[in-house]
């Protein structure tokens, strides 16, 4: 488009009227555009690149497994054995979710000393409770609780977060005419039979874990104990022998030991109350 305009000499002059520079504009706007669309679409893939080789790196716990190195649990057992087949399996995933939560905190022997060494504590508490648990009525089981407590990493992630089946195998069937030389009753020996505790607890906090888990381990002890004290004496005392020297005692243990978890649960969340006066009494496998 051409335009004329006069001068102060009355001349003509004339000059050429270009349109505005929009269109320029917007292709340019338009390179800019498509620039920075790849440039976050590389990032977003960087990111997704990094994110992948972060999840990757993050180890996890490997345990030894504890299931197939029992050969034969009692029927009455059973049900303890698995819940704390279970637990170990819980506790490997918590100790995994610890890991994924906590990578590039504390210093080199973090992992160890926050992770790897509670779960060591878990694991041979948990372990000892199975072995008692068989022990009341057959043979305890010789579980090298150390080295099947301790666990390593698999640096690389993966690895199995359950690793324990929690189904386990009853005992084979007795020999015609023997019977079983561990079961006291099935000798006329009578054990004691009492509540359980593990089951009538609510959550847990985990500031608590360590010393539940360790009168847990208690309970457990003063039952072997008080059915060896029984096999120990048959035959002595009058009729009320068992409840003044064995059961009574015992009940008086248990309920201090419940009473002690109470007051653990108690000190980082609401103080539950288990009944420990009818959890405490036991009475008698004849």
């Amino acid at each position: 488009m051409r335009n004329t305009v006069r001068t102060e000499g009355g001349t003509m002059k004339r000059y050429r009227s270009y349109r505005s520079n929009a269109g320029g504009s917007n292709v340019r706007r338009w390179r800019v555009a498509g620039i920075v669309g790849v440039a976050v679409v590389l990032a977003g893939v960087g990111l997704g690149v990094a994110n992948a080789a972060t999840s990757d790196t993050v180890p996890t716990v490997n345990c030894p497994q504890v299931a197939p190195r029992l050969v034969s649990v009692p029927a009455s057992a059973k049900a303890e054995v698995e819940r704390n087949l279970a637990l170990l399996n819980t506790q490997i995933q918590e100790a995994n979710k610890r890991l994924a939560t906590s990578a590039g905190q504390g210093g080199p022997n973090f992992v160890q000393n926050a992770i790897l060494g509670p779960l060591k504590d878990k694991r041979a508490s948990t372990i000892d409770r199975i072995a008692i648990s068989i022990g009341r009525t057959a043979a305890k089981p010789n579980l090298p609780v150390d080295s099947l407590a301790t666990c390593g990493l698999n640096q690389n992630g993966g690895g199995n977060a359950a690793p324990e089946p929690t189904a386990v195998a009853g005992p084979s069937a007795p020999a015609t005419g023997g019977a079983n030389a561990g079961n006291g009753a099935a000798n006329g020996v009578p054990t004691v039979n009492c509540p359980t505790v593990e089951d009538k607890l609510p959550a847990v906090p985990a500031s608590a874990q360590a010393e539940i888990e360790r009168n847990l381990a208690l309970l457990d002890t003063q039952i072997q104990e008080a059915n060896k004290r029984l096999a120990s004496t048959v035959g002595q005392g009058g009729a009320n022998f068992i409840q003044n020297a064995i059961l009574g005692p015992l009940e008086d243990k248990r309920f201090s030991t419940i009473n002690r978890m109470e007051t653990a649960i108690g000190r980082a969340a609401a103080k539950p109350d288990l009944n420990a006066e009818e959890l405490s009494t036991c009475g008698l496998n004849q």
